[in-house]
């Protein structure tokens, strides 16, 4: 705690730390009494976690940066649920962007509410990671969705159209080389340079120069010749065939 205030002076000086706790029930009675708009969180506080403050706090009207050791199943649940984490030891440069976007969450009147809801559901599905929900942020905030539901995503520009079974697109401000990152671990392959595709919702690949693969909303999309034997593969891959 010592090491992330002097970091905080160092690197941070347009923040004032208004108090430092070690337990639960003292970083409870401070947020209540001191209604911060930024909080670095320890994944572990003595015998409890920050999650379980954070379930007892009746409202999240600040921004949250965790600080955070967990392994990558954990990391990929912060991730997508648009939630900041550090990892430990801290980067002094990691820790000043991830402050600049507080910053400008805090000043777009966007509270973590809805993220950290997202992420304690996703925490609870860090070995079934098709089972969790991804905040997509967009011109008017997030808006959380289904990972299973999606059945496409496609560039369109600098944003990302992201198409679901079921329900209306999104057009996420993000592009599809993040959400190529974000989603190839979770069944998610780049078919072509304009689309990623969810292999849950792949009907059915027709053979071609590149190929075809037709979705379950019955979207055909043309496979990049380059791409072909990766998605061939990564299908055997996913159904086991």
């Amino acid at each position: 705690m010592n090491a992330l205030n002097s970091m905080l002076q160092a690197y941070c000086p347009e923040l004032s730390v208004v108090a430092s706790c070690r337990d639960v029930a003292e970083a409870k009675e401070k947020i209540q009494l001191l209604n911060p708009q930024l909080v670095f969180l320890d994944i572990s506080l003595k015998d409890k976690t920050s999650f379980d403050l954070l379930a007892g706090l009746e409202h999240l009207n600040f921004e949250i940066i965790f600080v955070t050791a967990h392994n990558q199943y954990a990391l990929r649940a912060f991730q997508y649920s648009a939630i900041d984490y550090l990892l430990k030891p801290i980067d002094e440069d990691l820790l000043a962007s991830a402050v600049k976007r507080a910053a400008k969450r805090i000043s777009d009147n966007n509270t973590a509410g809805n993220n950290i809801s997202t992420l304690l559901y996703n925490l609870n599905k860090i070995n079934t990671q098709n089972e969790m929900k991804l905040c997509i942020p967009s011109l008017k905030g997030f808006d959380v969705a289904d990972i299973k539901d999606i059945i496409y995503c496609e560039a369109s520009g600098v944003y990302t159209h992201i198409h679901f079974a079921g329900q209306p697109l999104i057009c996420s401000s993000k592009g599809l080389s993040e959400y190529e990152k974000l989603l190839t671990s979770s069944g998610f392959i780049r078919a072509h340079h304009s689309y990623l595709v969810n292999l849950l919702h792949v009907k059915q690949y027709v053979k071609g120069e590149g190929g075809t693969l037709i979705l379950s909303d019955n979207k055909e999309i043309t496979v990049s010749r380059r791409k072909k034997e990766n998605i061939i593969n990564r299908m055997k891959e996913f159904y086991k065939f």
